[in-house]
């Protein structure tokens, strides 16, 4: 059966002068028009197509890809608002909805959003949501510690950024672990850097290995002495001043300091970090 918001290969059935018709199965024939047809098309031929209604509500067919399918997220344009809602440019022409009732905040046009594409219940329509967590779980059992994965930014919050994760699942990017800015809507690759016992994700935006966190902590070392033996940016310094001198997340910062304390060739108090005096 063809499914809505979705790519389907579906085979040639009927021609008119004014499109094909695909069997959808359970959805019926649906049309195709012209404007999308390849070439050479006969009867009987598969066509990969996405399915979605037009303005009367019937299903309709092309061979263009939207910018998002149902059960994806994406950050998209609002090109109009009205009495029912907000439409998002999502690539087709017919314009993507997003009913007040899934709007975290009234939609402006020409700002754009990330949403979340779902089938609506009540009138089997397409449409899109900004309440991203209402549709994606903050927990996962299936990723590991320093795996690689894709984020979209999709809020903000005291502690930090508010990540999907492979498109499935939400995760947080701690202020300590923020090194360069980050801004909503932005697709960035990152790691998982923390697997709590709730399978909730902890994110961060680089590994740190054994190399780098040696190669800071000499950094660290040749800035205190240029620095007179002593700093004030300590593991209490805002992340924006740490990443401003180092270029490093703050958490790195602290790793690399916590590495020197070891080897006692720093010391630290809450306002000074200062050489060990030999």
């Amino acid at each position: 059966m063809a499914q809505l918001g979705k790519l389907n290969t579906l085979k040639v059935i009927k021609k008119l002068d004014f499109g094909i018709y695909l069997d959808g199965n359970g959805l019926g024939e649906i049309l195709l028009p012209n404007r999308y047809i390849p070439a050479n098309v006969s009867i009987g031929d598969q066509l990969d197509v996405f399915v979605y209604l037009d303005s009367d509500d019937l299903p309709i067919a092309t061979t263009e890809i939207p910018k998002a399918m149902v059960g994806e997220c994406a950050y998209l344009n609002v090109v109009a608002v009205n009495r029912i809602g907000a439409f998002l440019d999502w690539g087709l022409p017919k314009d993507l909805l997003v009913p007040f009732g899934e709007q975290q905040k009234p939609l402006e046009v020409g700002k754009s959003y990330v949403v979340y594409l779902y089938i609506d219940d009540a009138s089997s329509r397409i449409a899109a949501s900004t309440k991203i967590d209402k549709f994606l779980p903050d927990s996962s059992p299936y990723f590991k510690q320093q795996q690689k994965v894709d984020l979209l930014i999709y809020g903000r919050t005291d502690l930090g950024f508010k990540a999907i994760v492979n498109g499935v699942v939400t995760g947080v990017i701690f202020n300590s672990d923020v090194f360069k800015p980050i801004k909503y809507g932005e697709q960035l690759q990152g790691y998982i850097k923390h697997i709590r016992s709730d399978k909730k994700l902890d994110l961060c935006l680089q590994l740190v290995s054994r190399e780098a966190l040696d190669d800071l902590s000499e950094h660290i070392l040749t800035f205190i002495k240029q620095q007179g033996g002593s700093t004030t940016l300590t593991d209490k310094s805002s992340p924006e001043a740490i990443t401003k001198q180092f270029g490093v997340s703050k958490s790195s910062y602290k790793k690399a300091l916590g590495k020197l304390y070891k080897k006692r060739l720093i010391d630290i108090d809450k306002t000074v970090v200062s050489l060990v005096k030999k």
